[in-house]
């Protein structure tokens, strides 16, 4: 079973180095595909001169197109059995990917998420757990789901999955999409606990209470939509 683990990145270069060193120390088959979303602040010149290694893919966006876009662009050249999404920064902990791999190779799912409010996670934002949870809940009725977080990070969805998503939307709207489409394809997506430490704006925190807009005009428009 080999894991490919698709990074988008834009503007981390105080964490990219720390972050491919946890994925790369995770004992598990592997392949590293990171997307740079043309930075500006120096990080594509670490990746090229520090991070062009056998087991990593590299792509260089020629413009900044937005998370979902870098995501696509990593999904294109997926080779593994499993795919994960992992965030350059580093609020999520690549040692969960053991966790997240448990239910996929026990044959009880073939979508699995790590959820933040299940398992030990540093404080958030209070409205950012307000938006949070209203998103989830959106998702949950629109849906008929269950699920306790939908705009966490790790998604980790088996390749034949991948293949399928399709996915259109270029920014803050993939998270949400990726959930719908996997959603409307009939599967229920199965949570276990992961570890969060959330990092402040003055970290490089990019998203905001604005992006909850896209967030649900996502959520609704791929619900009644194709």
């Amino acid at each position: 079973m080999k894991l490919s683990v698709v990074i988008p990145v834009y503007n981390e270069r105080s964490t990219i180095s720390e972050l491919l060193e946890r994925v790369r120390a995770v004992p598990v088959e592997k392949e590293i595909i990171v997307v740079d979303d043309y930075s500006t602040d120096g990080t594509r010149e670490i990746l090229v001169s520090e991070w062009q290694r056998e087991d990593i893919v590299l792509r260089l966006q020629s413009r900044n197109g937005g998370k979902g876009s870098a995501v696509r662009e990593g999904l294109k050249h997926v080779s593994g059995d499993v795919v994960v999404i992992q965030d350059a920064d580093l609020e999520y902990d690549p040692e969960d990917y053991l966790v997240l791999l448990r239910p996929i190779l026990a044959g009880k799912a073939k979508v699995v998420y790590g959820s933040r409010f299940l398992g030990e996670h540093k404080a958030m934002y209070f409205w950012h757990s307000v938006g949070n949870r209203l998103l989830t809940l959106t998702t949950n009725i629109l849906y008929d789901t269950t699920l306790s977080d939908m705009e966490t990070c790790y998604k980790m969805f088996t390749a034949d999955i991948a293949r399928k998503l399709d996915l259109r939307s270029p920014r803050w709207g993939f998270d949400p999409e990726i959930t719908a489409r996997i959603l409307k394809m009939g599967h229920r997506i199965y949570e276990v606990p992961i570890s969060y430490a959330g990092r402040e704006y003055w970290e490089g925190k990019k998203i905001t209470w604005r992006d909850a807009f896209t967030v649900l005009f996502t959520l609704v428009r791929h619900r009644f939509l194709p």
